[in-house]
C-alpha cells in the first residue's frame, strides 16, 4: 500500500483466535470497491493463538497490520495505538469478537457523506441486543446513569462499532476505558456526534473479558471522572487575523 488509506479499521483483540479469521473476511467483503481501507490489528498481549491466526492472514490479506502489545495494556490502550498507527484520516473500531456487523460499515460512512462537517463523531446503536438478559439489562441501566450524568444524548455508548476523524480522536485527554465514553468526550470537544442503528450478533466463539460486576465498579469511578473533565473543559473559538 504505497498511499495513505482513506479509511483505517482498528479492532482491539485479547484471545479471540476463533474470530479472526471470520471477522477479517467479513470487513474485506464489506468494503473492497467501497472504499480505499486497511485493517489495524492490535493484539493485547494475547495467551492463546490469536497473533500466530493474524500473522498467519497476512499473505492473503494485504490490507491487513498486525500490532502486538507486549504486555496486557486493556482495550483503550489498544484502541488508542491502533488509531495512532493508522494512516486513514478516519476511522472505523469494531470489537473482535464478531458481534459488531462490518456490513454496518458502509452505512456509517453513508450517514457522514450526508452530514456536516461538525459530526466527528458517528456511533453504532445496538437496537436489537443479542447478549444475555443480565447483560442487557446491566447495560440499560448503566447507559441510564450515564446520560444522566453526562447528557450526552448517546442511547449505547458501549458498542464497538464507531466512525470517528482520526486528528478529533488524537485530540482527546487519555485514560483507560476512556473508549467507553467517545460521545460525550467528543462532545466536550465542541464536536457533534450522531447514533446510527446498526446490526448486533451473537459472539461467534470464546468467552467475554467482563463481567456485569466489573464493569459497574469501574463504571462508577470513569462516570465521575468524565463528569469532572466536562465541568471543567471550555471550548474557545480561534480566529486567525
Amino acid at each position: 500500500m504505497t498511499q495513505s488509506p482513506q479509511l483505517s479499521i482498528v479492532v482491539p483483540v485479547f484471545n479471540e483466535q476463533d474470530n479472526v479469521a471470520p471477522l477479517v473476511q467479513e470487513i474485506v467483503t464489506a468494503l473492497r470497491g467501497v472504499a480505499d481501507f486497511e485493517i489495524v490489528y492490535v493484539d493485547d498481549h494475547s495467551r492463546d493463538g490469536t497473533l500466530a491466526a493474524l500473522e498467519a492472514l497476512k499473505a492473503g490479506v494485504p490490507e491487513l497490520r498486525v500490532l502486538h502489545h507486549v504486555t496486557q495494556s486493556g482495550q483503550s490502550t489498544a484502541v488508542r495505538n491502533g488509531v495512532k498507527a493508522a494512516r486513514g484520516a478516519w476511522i472505523a473500531t469494531l470489537d473482535g469478537d464478531g458481534q459488531n456487523d462490518p456490513a454496518d460499515i458502509p452505512k456509517l460512512l453513508a450517514k457522514r457523506a450526508e452530514s456536516a462537517p461538525e459530526v466527528k463523531l458517528f456511533a453504532g446503536w445496538r437496537v436489537n441486543r443479542q447478549d444475555s438478559g443480565s447483560k442487557r439489562w446491566a447495560s440499560k441501566w448503566a447507559n441510564a446513569i450515564r446520560s444522566r450524568m453526562l447528557r450526552d444524548d448517546t442511547p449505547d455508548t458501549g458498542c464497538g462499532i464507531k466512525l470517528f476523524e482520526r486528528a478529533a480522536f488524537l485530540e482527546l485527554p487519555y485514560f483507560d476505558h476512556m473508549h467507553r465514553y467517545l460521545p460525550a468526550l467528543m462532545q466536550r470537544a465542541g464536536c457533534k456526534t450522531l447514533s446510527v442503528p446498526v446490526n448486533h450478533r451473537p459472539r461467534g466463539a470464546g468467552v467475554s473479558k467482563y463481567n456485569n460486576l466489573n464493569r459497574a465498579l469501574v463504571g462508577i469511578s470513569d462516570l465521575r471522572g468524565v463528569a469532572w473533565l466536562i465541568r471543567r473543559g471550555k471550548i474557545t473559538q480561534i480566529v486567525e487575523r
